[in-house]
């Protein structure tokens, strides 16, 4: 392992708690935190290549707290795009949130259950709006298999659909 390589897991072995710590304090949730030690990190190595030294650190900290506020705007500047769009649509719910009843419920858990290859292609087609070639073009898949994979889901949801249907309150 290089010189310098080795310096900075040593150091990231020290210092990679306390700096995940803070990350944790500055976000909302435990993969934005995640998120923002990797652009902090990768953004203190960058600037600070050589083996770290003291001040590398304070570096990192004060990098966590501007990726954290980046983020944040980012995400901030994402809600009012996505809540204007609603509006202008005339949309009463939230295009990433299922409405709150019993059959949106049903159906998040049995598209859970379709494998990822098939539940992707369901996804892009039903809720994505595109077409076969598109969802072939996206996946790196042809626009064929795209159709065979969404037939396979379309029968695997509708099957675990079924099952949950049938299955008797308690």
């Amino acid at each position: 392992m290089h010189e310098s390589t080795q310096a900075w897991t040593e150091w990231l072995k020290q210092n990679g708690s306390r700096l995940m710590l803070y990350a944790r304090q500055q976000t909302r949730c435990e993969a934005d935190a995640e998120d923002v030690l990797q652009m902090a990190l990768v953004k203190t190595w960058k600037t600070h290549d050589r083996a770290p030294d003291d001040k590398v650190v304070s570096l990192a900290f004060t990098n966590i707290r501007r990726c954290a506020i980046d983020l944040a705007r980012s995400n901030q500047r994402r809600s009012i795009r996505e809540d204007f769009a609603v509006r202008e649509m005339g949309e009463s719910v939230s295009w990433f949130e299922l409405p709150d009843d019993d059959e949106s419920r049903m159906l998040q858990v049995a598209m859970a259950k379709v494998p990822e290859k098939f539940r992707e292609v369901l996804t892009l087609k039903i809720w994505g709006e595109l077409t076969f070639q598109q969802i072939g073009d996206t996946l790196d898949i042809s626009a064929n298999t795209a159709a065979s994979r969404y037939r396979y889901g379309l029968e695997t949801l509708r099957k675990y659909l079924k099952q949950d249907s049938e299955v008797p309150n308690r």
